[in-house]
């Protein structure tokens, strides 16, 4: 994921997160400090919240969730998240002991060879820049690609441990935080006399010179053949690259000719190229189906849609959008154009999207 800089009180907020997320949680010590093994009484250790008081004003309960933002609450799932993983570690690694089948193997470290295989194999992944300037991206994306590989099998062993009997767990993840967000400007994939029928509302920020956002495209492709009369999709630029700001112009251009998505997709193919000059920029404008080229330069020229990509990425900023491409899925509500629902960044796998579309599909058609 491409992001913007963050916020300097991030430690602080987690560090406060940490306290209360474990502030009614019982930990039993012995006379040295040390944990020790405690016998549960009823059925319970002690009681857990994810949504604890955290003060009382004038005898009005004030909790956790009371507290939320987009930003907080991103940050508590990633807490939630590394106390997962920490959690079951931890408790896979304490009783590998006595339970031999859930021993496993640490993920590999990424080699040299690893990164040179992928940019020289890897599709598309030549055209963003030469092997030094990437390398340091690859390497992310390679060792985050192991971890999901090692926590997968984690996953299992744990959850083995659970069917078992050997564990209960009684970490909780944050209740949901459920955004309202104004459509604006997007523009809409779905215009026909049926878009009223769509309940559903996939929202993109992106960044045509982001990596990623360039690789979620044809997930998004997937995801509108699979939803074509229940889901809308819509489109908003946050181009946090100042170059990609042109573009982000150009293909508000191409709108008024009709021709948004079929530019858009063209400059994802190869966006650097379109960068090197206004000659190669027209070509692709052309090969999108803009007739009235003069009228499309004028445009650009005129700096028309200017104000409505800054417009874009300061509503993004507004919602605590920190890099690209980020999502927000939910309930779309057509009167007031609005969508509520969840936020999520990055290039995520198919099952992120489906899992959430369903979520939100589901209630509707009981």
């Amino acid at each position: 994921m491409h992001s913007i800089s963050k916020a300097g009180g991030s430690f602080v907020l987690a560090v406060l997160l940490l306290n209360s997320l474990f502030s009614n949680t019982l930990l039993a010590q012995d006379k040295n400090g040390k944990p020790e093994k405690v016998e549960e009484k009823n059925g319970l250790l002690g009681t857990f919240s994810n949504n604890p008081v955290v003060a009382v004003a004038d005898g009005q309960l004030i909790h956790l969730d009371d507290l939320k933002n987009a930003q907080i609450h991103e940050l508590m799932v990633r807490l939630y998240q590394m106390q997962s993983a920490q959690l079951k570690q931890k408790v896979v690694n304490s009783l590998s002991q006595a339970h031999p089948e859930l021993k496993s193997q640490a993920a590999q470290r990424i080699k040299k060879e690893d990164i040179e295989y992928f940019y020289l194999n890897e599709p598309g992944i030549r055209d963003l820049g030469d092997l030094d300037q990437l390398r340091g991206q690859i390497r992310n994306y390679l060792e985050k690609l192991r971890r999901q590989g090692y926590f997968e099998v984690l996953e299992k062993r744990y959850q083995m441990a659970v069917d078992n009997g050997w564990v209960k767990d009684y970490l909780k993840p944050p209740n949901d935080f459920r955004l309202q967000v104004r459509v604006g400007s997007a523009m809409l994939w779905f215009n026909g006399k049926d878009a009223k029928k769509r309940k559903v509302f996939v929202m993109e920020y992106s960044d045509f010179l982001c990596p990623f956002c360039r690789k979620v495209q044809g997930t998004l492709r997937d995801l509108r053949k699979k939803y074509p009369e229940t889901v809308q999709f819509g489109y908003r630029h946050f181009p946090i690259h100042q170059e990609a700001r042109d573009l982000s112009e150009a293909v508000e251009c191409a709108r008024d000719q009709g021709r948004f998505w079929e530019l858009q997709s063209l400059v994802y193919l190869d966006p650097k190229r379109l960068q090197q000059s206004k000659r190669e920029l027209l070509k692709y404008v052309k090969r999108a189906g803009v007739r009235d080229l003069h009228s499309f330069e004028q445009c650009l020229d005129s700096g028309k849609y200017q104000k409505r990509v800054e417009k874009d990425m300061k509503e993004g900023v507004s919602l605590g959008i920190q890099g690209t491409p980020t999502f927000i899925i939910g309930i779309y509500n057509h009167s007031n154009a609005t969508i509520h629902g969840e936020m999520f960044s990055g290039a995520v796998p198919p099952a992120k999207f489906i899992n959430l579309i369903e979520k939100y599909l589901n209630p509707l058609q009981k």
